[in-house]
């Protein structure tokens, strides 16, 4: 900026007539303002009595050349009081060239330029009122700078406007504005906040390579053609609510460094959103999207609730968590968590991360509650908290590659005076805030704001999700969810007492038929009890040795064999532990859980130990058995 408060002025002479006053060995070209015929000045440095002939000369609708002109706010005050047009009280242009002209605070509210409006390279040191002005031909502000605020509110732009490489340093109002031709802000620089709020486009829309420094608010716009947005930097919050987009959008490569609002957005015919950065919330709640589409997206929350997919839809995440609540999709929904970054088709990484890259770059789900999860596929999603509950068609989901739930705390966990054995195990993220609810510090507490479920739906939940396992042909993983099932049912107060104890012996023997370490607990532990009762009270005493007596009368023999009944054992408890009498009784049992008779003579106790050992000890072999079969089962 020079003394006076303008910029430096350029040392390469202009491509039209100019006044070359005040010229300099520094800068020889001189003042670049067009010159004023018949005179050689610019308007800036005619003479008072000169300028006010001008100004007579004007009328409303002339054409003005004013390119290169330091305009201050008292000329361009005469100058719009020449072109007043009587019949509305208010400026009208013709033909109107500024480029490089240099204004102080300027009004040109309500102006119509009938002509070309050209503004390029020009400089509005003050505020820019362009608020209801009418561009009738085409209006061009290449590389324009706007150094404090700008306003073009409710104006109409009938032909293409150019905004190439404009710099807005403050505010910038483009409220209701309506361009019925081509708008193109390509490389434009918005420093302070840039307010699109009900604008309507009408032709194509090309915000590329924009830079937004501020918040950006594109709230109710309307784009009746192509929208792009590539490669775009929001360095704020970028608002597209209630936008409808019912051409194609591209935002490929846009980067925002904050939260991205497209919610209530309707995109008709969109085919693809992103690749793109985001980060902080992508939201799209609301949206409606009316044409097969992708979106490939790295942001830190995804936010899909009450979305609507008319078509098929593809999601390809990066680093997201994702929350599909009352979500609407009719067709097949994929959501894949991508393991590298996005490229491009040579394979270049087109955007960066590096904001991201401090978590880990896995997709996670929050919720599917009150979607239908009919057609809905995850692959390498990351389900450990989310909310499954009230999914409608929860048993037709489809989990492939990779998909952890939340991992029941193992080991010996100490709560009070209490010691309690838990086994490894996926669970839902629900039963893990209704236990932390019952006092068990070792579980996941639920979040502010979510509800905690009871163990009746909670079974219902995962009978669900083992059905759909079970579906998809994999049913050793599917046993985690039965587990959790009879674990739900067991806890449930409402269910007969009867049935929770047959339950709670059930989980106590073999885990409910998965457990088979616990099976084969118990059954080495009953036949240890087994072969002690057996060498303490089962065998008899002795062998009892069939005695064979006969007579002979003549020649006839006559024999008869008689074994005696067991005796009972007697003497000290002690001497009957003897490797012989282990010998015989661990026969006796090992022959029980086969089902088959050992054929040992057994004092009267030990017949009964044996028909309760044939009997209890098999059981457990084959739960034992079951729990295997179960895990490795095809």
């Amino acid at each position: 900026m020079t003394s006076t408060g303008f910029p430096v002025p350029s040392t390469d002479p202009p491509l039209w007539p100019h006044c070359g006053l005040g010229a300099t060995p520094e800068n020889p070209v001189g003042c670049r303002g067009s010159q004023v015929a018949p005179d050689s000045a610019c308007l800036t440095h005619l003479t008072e009595s000169d300028q006010a002939t001008y100004f007579a000369t004007l009328a409303p609708g002339s054409d003005l050349d004013q390119r290169g002109t330091h305009l201050t706010e008292s000329l361009l005050r005469s100058l719009l009081g020449a072109l007043m047009d009587p019949a509305t009280g208010r400026p009208r242009f013709g033909a109107a060239r500024f480029e490089e002209a240099t204004f102080a605070d300027v009004g040109f509210g309500g102006a119509t330029f009938s002509g070309g409006a050209l503004f390029s390279e020009a400089t509005f040191l003050g505020y820019a009122g362009f608020g209801e002005v009418v561009f009738s031909a085409g209006a061009e502000f290449f590389d324009t700078v706007f150094s404090t605020g700008a306003e073009f509110n409710r104006a109409t732009f009938s032909e293409d406007a150019y905004f190439h490489g404009a710099r807005f340093s403050g505010e910038a109002e483009f409220f209701e504005t309506t361009f019925s031709a081509s708008a193109n802000f390509r490389s434009a620089m918005f420093s302070g906040e840039a307010v699109f709020f009900e604008t309507t486009f009408s032709a194509n829309a090309d915000f590329s390579q924009t830079t937004f420094s501020a918040n950006a608010a594109f709230l109710e716009a309307t784009f009746s053609a192509d929208a792009e947005f590539t490669s775009a930097t929001f360095s704020a919050d970028a608002l597209f609510a209630g936008v409808t987009f019912p051409a194609d959008v591209d935002f490929t490569w846009a980067k925002f460094s904050a939260d991205a609002e497209f919610g209530q957005a309707t995109f008709e015919t969109a085919l693809q959103l992103g690749p793109l950065v985001c980060q902080g919330v992508l939201r799209l709640s609301g949206a409606r999207f009316g044409s097969p589409v992708t979106i490939k997206a790295a942001t830190t929350l995804l936010d899909c609730r009450r979305t609507r997919w008319d078509s098929t839809a593809a999601l390809r995440l990066r680093y997201a968590t994702v929350d599909l609540s009352d979500a609407v999709f009719e067709y097949p929904l994929s959501i894949t968590a991508k393991a590298s970054p996005f490229t491009e088709v040579t394979g270049r990484a087109a955007l960066s991360e590096a904001e991201l890259e401090s978590r880990d770059s896995a997709v996670r789900m929050a919720s599917l509650r009150g979607a239908d999860a009919t057609h809905l596929r995850l692959h390498n999603v990351d389900l450990t908290a989310c909310i499954l509950s009230r999914t409608l068609n929860l048993d037709q989901l489809r989990l492939e590659g990779e998909c952890p739930l939340s991992p029941a705390p193992s080991g010996l966990h100490r709560q009070g005076m209490r010691v309690r054995w838990w086994t490894t195990r996926r669970t839902l993220a629900e039963e893990q805030h209704w236990r932390a609810a019952q006092g068990r510090t070792e579980w996941t507490p639920a979040p502010d704001g979510i509800d905690v479920m009871g163990p009746a739906g909670l079974a219902s939940v995962y009978r669900q999700m083992r059905k759909s396992f079970e579906d998809g042909k994999n049913e050793p993983d599917a046993a985690d969810f039965y587990y959790g099932e009879m674990e739900m049912r067991r806890h449930d107060s409402k269910r007969p007492r009867a049935e929770r104890a047959l339950l709670a012996l059930y989980w106590a023997v073999s885990g409910y038929g998965l457990r088979a370490s616990r099976a084969l607990s118990w059954l080495l532990g009953a036949m240890a009890a087994t072969v002690l009762v057996m060498m303490l009270w089962g065998l008899p005493k002795d062998d009892s040795n069939p005695a064979t007596t006969g007579r002979l009368s003549g020649q006839d023999i006559s024999l008869t064999t008689d074994k005696p009944d067991p005796v009972n054992p007697s003497g000290a408890l002690a001497s009957r532990l003897t490797s012989e009498r282990w010998e015989k009784s661990l026969r006796v049992v090992v022959n029980s859980v086969v089902f088959r008779s050992s054929g040992q003579d057994l004092t009267t106790t030990g017949t009964y130990i044996e028909m309760g050992s044939r009997l209890a000890e098999p059981v457990l072999l084959g739960l034992a058995a079951l729990a295997i079969r179960g895990r490795i089962k095809r």
